[in-house]
């Protein structure tokens, strides 16, 4: 149950309904739309929100599903139903384009993996559409909304002897209207049109005798009249008649698709209800998709867990300011919970302070989750099942029922207290003003306290202190206030459970310039208790805001400690592995070294024994070779580069030389855009994040370039190259297009995976595959794998006038 009777339009849902309507694709779709129930059962409801959660993971995925030719063919079906009618050929391309659609949805699902859209392929089961019904239609109509010329072969013939015969029609008329002209009794500029279907001539008027022929019409003023030349009267004829020739077949054709289609007529009703319905899901998770929805966890009873929920209408409005004016305003959410140790919220807080809107954001997002909507909060949500959802908010007086604004109040109280129960979700705002202040507090909390009695769930919004205290020593009833900055005396818009809030009258009044004797005399009024009651909330609030902000700056110290700790850790790491890298270089040397020595050692004595020497001499040049390779011979390690640190944005400026962080070679950097710099490699710019780039002085150039100079005239040498990947070469030789044109698919897929992974290993932000059209097999082979990819964002087709569908473009990440 739902009260008052214009709930939607006071909750503001009949906003969110024209945004659905917006979203459909047809007016089958906007049937559903109008059909929106509340729903009060847990198992028909999990099913539309699952329905609706599938289908947006489906739009966030970026899923090809056809979004096309949703047509409301109802109308037709009606008219093909009639023995001896026919359906024209509009008609039947409207017929044909929606069941194509319909065949494509129904594959989409029935071909995804079996745990991506249960819900939504349960829809489908039972839909029929006729593979051969068709085809018929598609031999007919074609996909622009033509008749085909082979629809049958005397509608072929037809048409051929049809365009004969205008073309022979062209040429005469064409020779008689240069001859008028010549003798002026056309206008020069005139062109041949058509009367009552038959090619005339413009004549003027005064000339219309030496134009032999019928005359059709004139011209409003009288002064052309139209004739139809005697030369080509059999033409016409002609053409007339195979005219009427070619409608009559057409119409035996659309006679016998019709009766061909009748039969069908019962599946296909229930094949455009799963259109209509698939185009509901599709509104429905559109919306969700524009206000961030997600499907809370689901629970059979009443409850509210919310993490982050957002005003659904709120979020609209702002970010279409923020499209038209740039606002970047942005939704303040709620953390809000009621469960059945703690049952009613009663807010309070200062004017102006978002404590209504706090009220509709619970009425309007619970409203829109039970009408299958998914709803604007955080993935760790939960939600329940409300049987009702009464409200009473704004003025509902009424000059015809004598009704003041305090009479309406206490009518919907006492309908509150009649019908609500333990399922019943309670929204009352500013519970018990317009009246006499003592008088409306003191019956506000007995309402409040027969609700407690009744079990039933609730938020409130009030500014009374006997309901405050009452809420504060009342099982199964909770405060909550509206954030406020005591100091500047401005609204924060976020709701804290827990403790009441102060109105803040006092002192706001204080602040907009009252007369100080009109604030003291107020504040005697008020009486000491009321104002130390004020005052300690308000202290309260000091007190929070100032450990808010000292545990934000103790966040922050921490992360700065952190940040440290790890930069110290990588540091650790990267001396570590440099000089682990460094000892394995100086061994290999040393070893190296240690070899050439020992071959000299050998030439030595070998020497010495060619010269005949003494035992103990070669003994002692042994020994002092030895001596002299373990003790005199020293090999220094080289030293480890500095270390230095990656790039940050104000580091780098165009012109300035870098090199990729850990590879050889450097560029020149073009421009610098934020965390991204546009470099010059070679011929070759790219684009490369700060993080992956260092700074190269003059020095550390030229080291670079003679390094490079050196390798390059070793491999030009005949020496052995290294095992490394020079990635700036690389980038220099990569051609960001691959020409498949012509290569078998197994090929083709070969070249591709290559391809794909130099281009992310080079950081490209873009390639092209040049495949061509034919018969589509490359194109499938190159997209399907493309999009296995995770590397890969989008793969779409090049434009038009640069290849089209025969080109496809990849989008790196």
């Amino acid at each position: 149950m739902l009260l008052p009777q214009h709930f939607e339009q006071k909750i503001g849902f009949t906003t969110l309904r024209e945004q659905l309507e917006a979203n459909c694709l047809s007016a089958l779709g906007r049937q559903y739309v109008a059909r929106m129930e509340f729903q009060s059962k847990h198992e028909p409801l999990l099913k539309l929100l699952q329905q609706a959660d599938e289908f947006t993971y489906l739009l966030r995925s970026g899923a090809d599903f056809p979004a096309s030719h949703y047509h409301d063919a109802q109308a037709h079906l009606k008219r093909a139903a009639l023995p001896g009618a026919y359906l024209d050929v509009a008609a039947f391309f409207e017929v044909k384009m929606s069941l194509r659609t319909i065949r494509q949805a129904l594959s989409f699902f029935s071909d995804a993996d079996a745990g991506l859209y249960p819900t939504l392929r349960l829809l489908g089961i039972g839909i029929q559409v006729d593979r051969n019904l068709l085809a018929a239609m598609d031999k007919v109509v074609d996909d622009e909304g033509g008749v085909r010329d082979d629809a049958s072969p005397l509608l072929r013939q037809i048409r051929q002897e049809l365009i004969a015969r205008q073309g022979q029609l062209r040429r005469q008329i064409a020779g008689i209207l240069r001859h008028a002209k010549n003798e002026g009794w056309i206008p020069s500029d005139s062109e041949p049109t058509i009367r009552g279907g038959r090619l005339v001539l413009p004549v003027i008027a005064e000339h219309k005798r030496k134009v032999k022929g019928l005359i059709h019409d004139e011209s409003a003023s009288g002064q052309t009249v139209y004739i139809e030349p005697e030369a080509v009267f059999e033409l016409n004829n002609d053409i007339k008649d195979l005219d009427n020739a070619y409608h009559r077949e057409l119409i035996r054709i659309l006679t016998a698709l019709t009766d061909q289609l009748r039969p069908h007529i019962p599946d296909l009703r229930k094949a455009y209800s799963y259109l209509g319905l698939i185009d509901f899901i599709r509104a429905k998770a559109r919306l969700a998709v524009t206000l961030d929805c997600r499907l809370p966890l689901l629970h059979n009873k009443p409850l509210l867990k919310w993490v982050k929920v957002r005003h659904p209408l709120l979020q609209l409005a702002f970010a279409q300011h923020k499209r038209d004016n740039g606002d970047p305003r942005e939704v303040v959410p709620l953390d809000l919970e009621l469960n059945h140790e703690q049952r009613i919220l009663v807010i309070s807080g200062p004017n102006a302070g978002g404590k209504s809107v706090s009220l509709k954001t619970v009425g309007l997002v619970q409203f829109m989750l039970q009408m299958g909507l998914l709803i604007p909060c955080a993935d760790n949500s939960e939600a329940g099942v409300f049987e009702d959802i009464f409200l009473d908010i704004g003025d509902e007086q009424s000059l015809e029922n004598d009704l003041s604004t305090y009479s309406s109040h206490l009518l919907a109280m006492k309908q509150f207290m009649l019908l609500a129960g333990k399922k019943s979700l309670v929204l009352i705002d500013e519970f018990g003003t317009g009246t006499e202040p003592s008088l409306g507090g003191a019956i506000a909390e007995a309402v409040l306290d027969q609700l407690n009695r009744s079990r039933v769930y609730g938020v409130i919004t009030t500014h009374y202190t006997n309901l405050k205290n009452f809420a504060e020593r009342t099982p199964h009833l909770v405060n909550g206030a509206m954030r406020y900055d005591p100091e500047k005396l401005q609204p924060l818009y976020r709701l804290e459970v827990g403790k009441p809030g102060s109105s803040f009258a006092i002192e706001i009044a204080r602040k907009i310039g009252l007369p100080k004797e009109v604030v003291e005399r107020a504040t005697q009024l008020v009486g000491k208790d009321k104002i130390r009651y004020d005052r300690l909330l308000e202290g309260l609030e000091k007190e929070k805001t100032e450990l808010e902000t000292r545990t934000a700056e103790a966040a922050k110290a921490e992360k700065r400690l952190k940040r440290a700790a790890q930069e110290y850790q990588d540091l650790k790491q990267h001396i570590e592995d440099t000089k682990i890298e460094t000892l394995r270089t100086a061994k290999q040397q040393a070893k190296a070294l240690l070899v050439n020595t020992n071959q000299q050692i050998e030439a030595t004595i070998g020497e010495i024994r060619r010269g005949n020497a003494e035992k103990e001499t070669n003994k002692a040049a042994r020994e002092k070779l030895d001596n002299f390779v373990k003790k005199e011979l020293q090999i220094e390690p080289p030293k480890p580069k500095a270390s230095r640190e990656r790039a940050e944005a104000g580091d780098l400026r165009p012109g300035d030389k870098v090199a990729l962080f850990g590879q050889e070679g450097h560029g020149e950097v073009v421009s610098v855009k934020g965390q991204t710099a546009e470099v010059m490699f070679g011929g070759l710019k790219t684009l490369t994040k700060l993080s992956q780039l260092e700074k190269l002085g003059r020095a550390e150039i030229r080291e670079r370039e003679q390094a490079a100079k050196a390798q390059r005239s070793k491999l030009s040498g005949g020496g052995s190259g290294g095992n490394g990947v020079n990635i700036t070469d690389r980038m220099a030789g990569f051609s960001p297009t691959l020409d498949l044109r012509g290569e078998r698919a197994e090929d083709a897929l070969t070249k591709t995976m290559s391809f794909v992974d130099d281009a992310v290993m080079l950081g490209m932000p873009e390639i092209k595959f040049l495949h061509g059209r034919g018969n589509g097999v490359l194109r499938q082979v190159v997209r399907d794998y493309l999009r296995s990819q995770r590397a890969v964002a989008s793969v779409a087709d090049e434009h038009a006038d640069r290849g089209g569908d025969g080109v496809t473009i990849a989008v790196l990440k």
